[in-house]
C-alpha cells in the first residue's frame, strides 16, 4: 500500500516542531518513602515499610519527577497543555511507546536520596504510512544523585492521528516465544489499580480513568492500562523469580493497547547466556501487547 499523502503536519510545521530538538530541562526531587510504600500496596506486595537507604526497585523512579501543571494549564485529554519543554504536536492521541534504561551498577537510586533529572529532547520525527500519521519524540533522561550518574533512560513518546472511521485495526502479533514461558502471571486490570497508579505517577491522562472519554473521544474499547505499569509488572515478574538479580539494562516496546475489559498476562524466559531475560505481555486472546528484554549485571 502506498504511503499516505494527506497529513496534518506539513514541512513548515515539522521544521517548527524540530526546533525543540536539543532543548533541555533539569528537575530535582527527593525519593521520599511514602510513594514506595504506596506502590508496594498497589502491586499487592507484602513489603516492610521502606527505610532511608533502601535501594529503589527498578522502574519505581517513575513515581517521581511528575510535571505539576496547574489546573488551568491542563489540556482536554488530561495532560498538561502542549508546548513548553515538549513540542506542541497537533496530533490528538499520545502515549508512552517504549523506553531503554541503563543503570550504573555501583550507584543505585536509594530511598531518601535527593536526585536531579537532566532531560534533553534528542529527536522529533514524522511518519505517515499505512497505520496513519505519527510523530515520535525521543527524550533522554539522566538521573544523578550525590554520587553521580545513577540511571540513563531514553523515553519514546508517540503522537497519533484520530483513527479513521471504519479503518481496520492493525493485525495482532503473536509473542515470538508464545508457549515457551518459564514464568507467568495473570493480572486483572481493574479500575482501582489504574486509578491508584495514575495517582501515584500524577498522571491525569483521561484514557486511564474516564470511560466515556476513552471510548467516545479516543476510540478505545475500555480504560487503557498504562504502558509504564505493564513494564513495571514485567520487572516485578523478574524480581519475583530472581530476587537477588541486579539489572544492567531494560528495554521495552508497547505493541498493542491493553484495556481493563479482560485480564492480561505477563511472561518471562531467561536466555541460555544466564544474563538475558526475554519478557512480554499478552492479552486475553494471546496477542502480544508489550515486548521487553532485561539484561542482568
Amino acid at each position: 500500500m502506498a504511503a499516505m499523502t494527506d497529513t496534518t503536519i506539513d514541512a513548515t510545521e515539522l521544521a517548527h516542531l524540530q526546533t525543540w530538538q536539543g532543548r533541555s530541562e533539569t528537575l530535582s526531587d527527593s525519593l521520599v518513602p511514602a510513594p514506595v510504600h504506596a506502590l508496594a500496596a498497589t502491586l499487592d506486595r507484602d513489603d516492610p515499610p521502606p527505610a532511608a537507604g533502601m535501594e529503589l526497585p527498578p522502574a519505581w523512579h517513575w513515581m517521581y519527577f511528575a510535571p505539576h501543571a496547574r489546573a488551568s494549564d491542563i489540556g482536554p485529554d488530561g495532560h498538561p497543555k502542549r508546548g513548553g519543554f515538549l513540542p506542541p504536536v497537533p496530533l490528538p492521541r499520545r502515549m508512552w511507546a517504549g523506553a531503554r534504561l541503563a543503570w550504573q551498577a555501583d550507584n543505585p537510586l536509594r530511598v531518601g536520596q535527593q536526585v536531579e533529572r537532566r532531560s534533553t529532547i534528542r529527536s522529533v520525527t514524522h511518519k505517515a504510512g499505512r497505520t496513519g500519521e505519527l510523530m515520535f519524540v525521543l527524550v533522554e533522561h539522566q538521573y544523578h544523585n550525590a554520587e553521580g550518574l545513577a540511571l540513563t533512560e531514553e523515553h519514546d513518546i508517540v503522537y497519533r492521528a484520530e483513527p479513521t472511521p471504519g479503518a481496520p485495526a492493525p493485525a495482532p502479533q503473536q509473542p515470538p516465544l508464545a508457549g515457551q514461558a518459564a514464568w507467568s502471571r495473570r493480572i486483572t486490570p481493574d479500575p482501582v489499580l489504574l486509578f491508584r497508579y495514575s495517582a501515584l505517577t500524577f498522571n491525569g491522562h483521561r484514557i486511564h480513568y474516564d470511560r466515556k472519554y476513552v471510548t467516545e473521544v479516543e476510540g478505545y474499547a475500555g480504560l487503557v492500562v498504562h504502558g509504564p505499569l505493564i513494564a513495571t509488572l514485567l520487572l516485578e515478574l523478574l524480581r519475583r523469580e530472581r530476587p537477588q538479580a541486579r539489572l544492567a539494562r531494560f528495554d521495552f516496546r508497547a505493541v498493542r493497547p491493553t484495556t481493563d475489559l479482560h485480564p492480561f498476562s505477563v511472561h518471562g524466559r531467561p536466555d541460555a547466556d544466564g544474563r538475558t531475560v526475554h519478557l512480554w505481555a499478552q492479552d486475553h486472546e494471546g496477542a502480544l501487547t508489550m515486548q521487553a528484554t532485561a539484561v542482568l549485571a
